[in-house]
């Protein structure tokens, strides 16, 4: 059942309150959302700062409510029979950390349990910099409202509303840190945490959240840098990337020759092993010539519906031949939030990808090129720099102009049918 803000109503109607329920908030948009429960008493105050769970604090005193971080937003368990009568209402916000207003959204939702759902967009908050999503309250049992109003102030502000603000010795923690992701997860990559934090801080990019994707080219030509390593390296040095903008630390992944192949995701657990010890048999069975456009035609039907945006690095040593082809996807995925960054590595014959900037017909600038004469001569501050050089621009058009909440879609021509732009593209170039 979808509701609308204002709905009010007793949970016993739709859920037996013998059980746990589930609460799920999920807020799609280029920012960090903090989502967080607060237990406040009958003045509508955290008397008891134990209640509150968010990130950084995921259970309460006997696990009557415990929060999960789960893809875009947070899953709250709650037993409403469990808490102690001085918890008389359970509010639930989501807020933005660092820069960005909820009017800049493409959705947030509300789930309680499989049974009730609400959504909103950007159109229905201001410049507020919070959301109050939901009340669970106790009057005469349990009931709901779905509040969905901004709050003016991020998760500090909430803090200090409810009564709960943080003591001068006491600051409010912290997300953890991309240096102790690293250092945790991947101590190897842990060098490559400052090149990459200078430029993401230049470039006001510390707040995105978006899904990353590694595109790598496995034609014959590159035998040399698979050999030598250079093909693991990159992954190296494109998992920090990952780790700071997806939420769950990973990236997408496509080995392609002359067909293409979607390999597991690559994360701080598996990114030693993501070129696989057999790689000349997996390149046997793509083919040893180049066609970017099969790879780039899965690529757009992975994220054509994506409410994030999607920051594609598509790593080649050239040889690239199908121009037309090529073209006529990054124009019909200029309506799409997918930002192309095409790498070069120890090639040449790059084509039209060294004329990205004179391409004409597309909705949104929505691809980069440049080229590593020798990777191992490029620093990691230098590389970082190029990699994240066009990707702001880009994001900050795709936010007012329809590319990230869908709309831009129905501007194209011919817009293709949910979920298989892939295959139309295939019949286009028969591959």
């Amino acid at each position: 059942m979808i509701i609308q803000r204002g709905s009010r109503d007793k949970l016993e109607k739709f859920f037996d309150l013998n059980r746990p329920l589930k609460i799920i908030l999920k807020t799609d948009g280029a920012a960090t959302y903090d989502f967080c429960c607060f237990g406040v008493d009958a003045d509508n105050k955290l008397s008891d700062d134990r209640y509150m769970i968010f990130y950084n604090q995921l259970s309460s005193p006997n696990g009557e409510i415990i929060g999960k971080e789960v893809s875009s937003g947070m899953e709250f368990t709650i037993k409403l029979n469990a808490l102690p009568e001085n918890i008389q209402k359970l509010v639930f916000t989501c807020s933005i950390d660092g820069a960005g207003t909820m009017k800049e959204i493409s959705a947030h939702k509300i789930f309680l349990g499989d049974e009730i759902s609400a959504q909103f967009s950007g159109k229905d908050f201001s410049q507020e910099k919070a959301v109050t999503s939901l009340e669970i309250y106790r009057k005469g049992g349990w009931r709901f409202n779905v509040v969905a109003r901004g709050f003016n102030g991020g998760l500090d502000a909430l803090l200090k509303f409810y009564g709960g603000e943080q003591s001068d010795d006491a600051p409010a923690p912290k997300k953890i840190s991309l240096e102790k992701k690293i250092a945790d997860g991947a101590p190897k990559l842990i060098s490559l945490v400052k090149p990459l934090k200078v430029e993401l801080e230049k470039r006001n990019l510390l707040d995105v959240v978006a899904r990353v994707a590694l595109v790598m080219d496995i034609s014959g030509s590159m035998n040399h840098s698979y050999k030598d390593g250079t093909v693991q390296e990159i992954i190296n040095k494109i998992l920090p990337v990952a780790v700071q903008f997806d939420d769950d630390g990973e990236f997408d992944f496509w080995f392609y020759g002359s067909s293409c192949e979607r390999r597991p995701t690559v994360n701080m657990q598996n990114y030693e092993q993501a070129v696989p010890p057999d790689w000349k048999t997996l390149q046997r069975k793509l083919g040893g010539s180049n066609n970017e456009p099969v790879v780039m035609a899965e690529v757009v039907a992975e994220y054509e519906t994506s409410t994030l945006p999607a920051y594609v690095i598509f790593v080649t040593d050239g040889g690239i031949y199908k121009a037309a082809a090529i073209k006529k996807i990054l124009i019909d995925a200029s309506y799409l939030p997918i930002f192309w960054q095409f790498v070069g590595v120890r090639g040449e014959g790059y084509g039209i990808l060294e004329n990205l900037d004179d391409m004409d017909g597309r909705y949104v600038d929505n691809a980069d090129f440049f080229a590593l004469d020798d990777f191992y001569d490029v620093s990691n501050e230098e590389l970082y720099s190029r990699l994240l050089n066009e990707f702001p621009a880009w994001l900050k058009k795709i936010k007012s102009n329809g590319v990230l909440d869908g709309s831009a879609k129905n501007l194209r021509s011919t817009p293709p049918p949910e979920k298989s732009f892939g295959d139309k593209i295939k019949g286009l170039f028969g591959f």
